[in-house]
């Protein structure tokens, strides 16, 4: 007998209100299932909720109604610091900006975001060489963020958030500090990132990137519609 792929994101009427006055919806109640192996992208005008959507689903903002449960865990019961390991453990985040450290090579910066996780110093090596290695930046482990291309640096991004082996990519404008080439490689790179089973989702204002994924939400004055065509969750 055969199983659906488990629940990655599951939100639950979440929404998020921020007091006033006057109070203001950020996102409405909404529904969404993201799982296991999805590949979600997600549009919308600028103030349309994206970022809070983004916020939300990454433990760094918690909802003011709903529910939302990350791999089965119900985000609700947990304190802040118990929110904060379950992120490190299970989602991983790129950004338009690249945010390297400048005077650290792309193996230490890779390595550095494993600090506060416990990984032992050993195993945060190894872990950070897999992890160039799998964005085919091994080359150039060993060079600093100013002798690297845009696409380069955001390869090293990449490799950074999946250092810690999480269940989640959530990418914010990946492609946005990318010329036309560099987009392209790097939109292939999160293709073969989803056949390997990574479960993904992709912020993105560009049509050409969001028809990358398998599903796609639009987000509006804080309300979440699936676009139709996209397989429905369940």
């Amino acid at each position: 007998m055969s199983h659906s792929p488990r629940p990655v994101i599951d939100f639950r009427a979440v929404g998020l209100q921020y007091p006033g006055p006057p109070p203001v919806r950020a996102l409405d109640s909404c529904d969404l299932t993201v799982h296991s192996g999805d590949y979600l992208t997600v549009v919308g005008p600028s103030g349309s909720g994206k970022s809070t959507f983004l916020n939300l689903a990454g433990l760094l903002d918690t909802p003011t109604s709903g529910r939302y449960l990350l791999n089965g865990i119900d985000t609700r019961t947990l304190s802040d610091s118990g929110r904060a390991g379950l992120r490190a453990r299970h989602i991983g985040f790129v950004f338009q900006a690249f945010h390297l450290l400048g005077h650290r090579s792309a193996l230490e910066n890779v390595e550095l975001s494993m600090l506060y996780q416990r990984i032992p110093a050993r195993r945060r090596r190894a872990q950070a060489a897999e992890a160039l290695d799998r964005v085919g930046m091994s080359h150039r482990s060993h060079a600093t963020p100013a002798r690297l291309s845009g696409g380069e640096r955001q390869r090293v991004a990449i490799a950074r958030a999946l250092a810690a082996r999480p269940s989640l990519l959530l990418c914010d404008e990946p492609t946005g500090n990318l010329d036309t080439r560099n987009r392209q490689a790097l939109l292939d790179l999160l293709d073969r990132l989803h056949r390997d089973g990574m479960t993904l989702v992709v912020i993105t204002h560009d049509p050409y990137v969001s028809d990358r994924g398998q599903r796609t939400v639009t987000i509006q004055d804080g309300r979440l519609t699936e676009a139709s065509g996209s397989r429905t969750s369940v």
